[in-house]
């Protein structure tokens, strides 16, 4: 048995970061993704095709996007099955409830695991989020009661690979990997973290098209092949559509607001999609900073997001606390902060508050 697995598409994310014009853009994007992994699963002639959750976000859905899924799943006889995460979460008056799907499509509503039977001795246990939060774990009481090859599909959160995933992820449907054997389930397919993870027992695709900034390689779209025995191999595709990029920007030597730009703009000269860009060095302390302003120099680019990072002003700051000045005596009194980074952080803060400087921001 031939299977594609994917999750976490998140049709119509709502890229707070960027300009409308490219958040529709970035939107596009994931609709364009979903295209590609159907060709995915027509190229390799798989048997079915698996969504883990998160397909898109429940308080942000339009019906055009409902009206989008329900004709690109309805061009390909291949079966479907959809898992609803904490973001597409199912209820009676909800998109996947209220839309009228082609006959390959199989929708799991129940909050706990119902079976299909994919084939003689192999069986697909999916199950559903009914609310956005606080969905109890889907294994811990679980166990199959049949004998072949028992399967899941399941929005999860496997408790020890969040700290390997991004930043504030929350856990939903939380379980310990020693649940599968337990419950006997040979392999469990999974959505809700979006950094990509293959164990013995379970597999996170990770999310097809980049959401933020900084993903690492590896996401998008698996090719899975049961054997007889119940074990799987896994092939990794991807499906991706937008490019993304991460950057830093050293800017020492820097000495005026044309050199920083000059930087900035050589940096990204070559590259194209979206593009963050994080500024750091130590430059003149009188060097007037805008990231706000550098963001016109990627009109080439789909959207480019400048950011401060470790900048260091260049200040003589033994030479500010021998001053007989109000800034000198401020630095002086700084001294009574016992954390060196805390005290560095205000001091800087401080000088620059006196300077009369919008950028106070320390990193």
């Amino acid at each position: 048995m031939k299977l594609l697995h994917f999750a976490d598409l998140h049709l119509d994310a709502p890229f707070a970061w960027a300009s409308p014009a490219v958040a529709r853009r970035r939107r596009q994007n994931r609709r364009e993704t979903l295209g590609r992994i159907l060709e995915l699963a027509e190229t390799e002639a798989v048997d079915a095709i698996l969504s883990a959750g998160d397909l898109f976000e429940h308080e942000r859905f339009t019906p055009d996007t409902i009206e989008f899924l329900r004709a690109t799943f309805g061009r390909t006889d291949r079966p479907i099955y959809l898992a609803p995460g904490n973001h597409d979460w199912y209820s009676p008056r909800s998109p996947y409830a209220l839309a009228s799907w082609s006959a390959n499509v199989h929708l799991f509503t129940e909050d706990h695991l119902t079976p299909v039977t994919l084939a003689d001795g192999l069986t697909l246990w999916g199950a559903a989020h009914r609310a956005p939060a606080n969905t109890d774990g889907f294994f811990a009481r679980f166990s199959t009661d049949r004998g072949g090859i028992n399967l899941v599909l399941a929005h999860a959160s496997e408790r020890g690979a969040l700290a390997f995933q991004e930043s504030g992820k929350q856990p939903h449907a939380p379980f310990d990997a020693s649940e599968l054997e337990a419950a006997g389930i040979a392999h469990a397919f999974l959505g809700h973290y979006h950094v990509a993870r293959d164990r013995e027992r379970h597999t996170y695709p990770g999310n097809p098209d980049p959401l933020e900034f900084g993903e690492s390689v590896g996401r998008g779209a698996v090719i899975a092949e049961v054997a007889d025995d119940g074990a799987v191999t896994r092939a990794r595709h991807s499906v991706a559509v937008s490019a993304v990029h991460n950057i830093d920007v050293p800017l020492d030597g820097c000495q005026h607001a044309d050199d920083v730009r000059d930087r900035v703009g050589a940096a990204i000269a070559d590259l194209s999609g979206s593009v963050r860009v994080t500024l750091a060095g130590e430059v003149p302390a009188a060097l007037p900073i805008s990231p706000r302003e550098l963001q016109s120099l990627g009109d080439h680019l789909d959207g480019l997001l400048v950011r401060s990072g470790a900048i260091r002003p260049a200040y003589d700051l033994e030479a500010i606390r021998q001053e007989a000045t109000v800034r000198g005596q401020f630095a002086r009194d700084t001294d009574a902060i016992e954390d060196e980074e805390r005290r560095r952080r205000v001091l800087i803060t401080g000088l620059r508050a006196l300077e009369g400087r919008p950028d106070l921001e320390v990193a």
